[in-house]
């Protein structure tokens, strides 16, 4: 059975295609995010180096680790020293850049990566709520949850866009449901893309996700949208629907790498000039998936 053709419908808009694709067609490296909590880097590394695992430090951040082969079994892993995390993955927490003692939602919360980021950024302080529905990948999140030592988590299981307008939050995070476009390099399925039908389906249940998240943000607050896909209906549509209909503003985000900005344009359809502060992040960029992120601050007034 031959390989799907790689993701035709964006062969003319991803820059350094040649990269790209090579990129795509590789197997995708290990990388771990040290948990401090429980340790240091540089102690994370010495432990695994002792047990013969191959360590690299990625340069843009020391909490990330590469390792040469699968780490899941040892017994570092149970002692909840890191989480197993795609550098592409620690992005939106880096956008989001929660504060200790603050007031932040993650509205989609499981298996917990960036749950367990953002309460390490925030030193374990302030209130963190944790939000997912479905009850299977609750137990993921709650399992990770405990195993790292986070403290100032609360889970809720709200479906996202109905979770209730009774409080606001100083900083929420969409890491939304998507097509996982950007796993290509773990899932060879996607090489042709995801489906129109489940595209258009999963852009209509994020739009109603981010209006909720920006509506919970606090006036003066910080929105995080993020997903790990390349489709633009899932992305820069969305985030000019919510430019439309809500008074949002977009934000740079300052990166220690390369990457892409988000698309003016798709099939014949404009969005706002205002989107090329979006950051698409491609698996050529950092060895790593690929995804978009996206941050937003509502007006304090």
């Amino acid at each position: 059975m031959t390989s799907p053709e790689l993701f035709p419908r964006y062969q003319t808009r991803i820059p350094e295609w040649d990269r790209f694709a090579e990129a795509c067609l590789s197997p995708a490296p290990i990388t771990l995010r040290a948990n401090p909590f429980r340790t240091t880097p540089q102690a994370l590394a010495d432990r695994l180096q002792a047990a013969g695992f191959e360590i690299d430090v990625l340069e843009w951040d020391p909490h990330l680790l590469r390792v040469n082969r699968p780490v899941g079994r040892s017994l570092e892993h149970w002692l909840g020293h890191f989480y197993v995390q795609e550098a592409n993955q620690a992005l939106p927490v880096i956008a989001l850049d929660p504060q200790p003692g603050e007031t932040v939602l993650d509205l989609c919360a499981a298996p917990g990566g960036k749950t367990t980021q953002a309460a390490a950024a925030m030193e374990n302080s302030g209130i963190l709520i944790a939000n997912e529905p479905n009850g299977r990948r609750q137990m993921s999140l709650l399992a990770n949850v405990n195993r790292l030592g986070t403290l100032n988590v609360t889970i809720t299981e709200y479906r996202g866009e109905s979770l209730p307008l009774a409080s606001t939050f100083d900083r929420v995070l969409v890491d939304a449901p998507c097509s996982g476009e950007g796993t290509v390099r773990k899932e060879p399925s996607l090489r042709g893309g995801a489906t129109r039908g489940s595209i258009q389906r999963l852009s209509r249940l994020q739009t109603r996700l981010i209006h909720r998240a920006y509506d919970l943000v606090r006036p003066g607050g910080v929105l995080v949208y993020s997903t790990c896909t390349f489709a633009p209906e899932e992305n820069e549509a969305v985030i000019a629907e919510l430019l439309e209909s809500r008074d949002a503003r977009l934000t740079p985000i300052s990166l220690p790498f390369e990457a892409s900005s988000g698309w003016t344009d798709w099939e014949g359809e404009s969005f706002p000039t205002d989107l090329r502060q979006c950051v698409r992040v491609y698996p050529h960029h950092l060895d790593s998936g690929g995804g978009f992120v996206v941050r937003i601050e509502r007006p304090a007034s």
